[in-house]
């Protein structure tokens, strides 16, 4: 398993009327931990893309638990449970402290810049199964 830690501070833009975080901003702090962890297990998604390759989304979920404020301090924890095939899976829990805000799961394919479904090369792979059971933090 690969898990990563990204720490956030919640910014004032990122709540709503109601001075809770808006529901789509989790989904851009699970991108933000995505991107960290390829950073730090050494394939920046740049790279990726460079190769020809995208990551595009097939599945996303969020479950909202306990609301997040502005100046907040959260936690992401992303968590990579199963090695690549032709896809990726990530489960997700947002944190402040010890009270879960957010849960959530996202599923990635390996696609070619003509939308054909690929398997991602090997050399990936590896660097993904070098990284496993290591932990990773990132404050952002």
């Amino acid at each position: 398993m690969i898990h990563t830690l990204s720490k956030i501070r919640v910014r004032y833009a990122e709540t709503d009327r109601m001075d809770v975080v808006y529901h789509s901003n989790y989904l851009i702090w699970f991108e933000t931990a995505r991107i960290r962890m390829l950073d730090e297990i050494g394939i920046p998604y740049t790279e990726i893309e460079a190769r020809g390759l995208l990551l595009p989304v097939l599945t996303v979920s969020a479950a909202y638990k306990s609301p997040a404020r502005f100046d907040d301090r959260v936690d992401v924890h992303l968590y990579m449970r199963e090695k690549p095939r032709a896809r990726m899976s990530f489960e997700y829990e947002v944190k402040r402290g010890d009270t879960l805000l957010c849960t959530g799961t996202t599923t990635h394919g390996f696609m070619d810049t003509n939308g054909k479904g690929v398997r991602p090369p090997k050399d990936l792979v590896e660097m993904i199964e070098a990284a496993w059971e290591k932990d990773l933090t990132t404050e952002v």
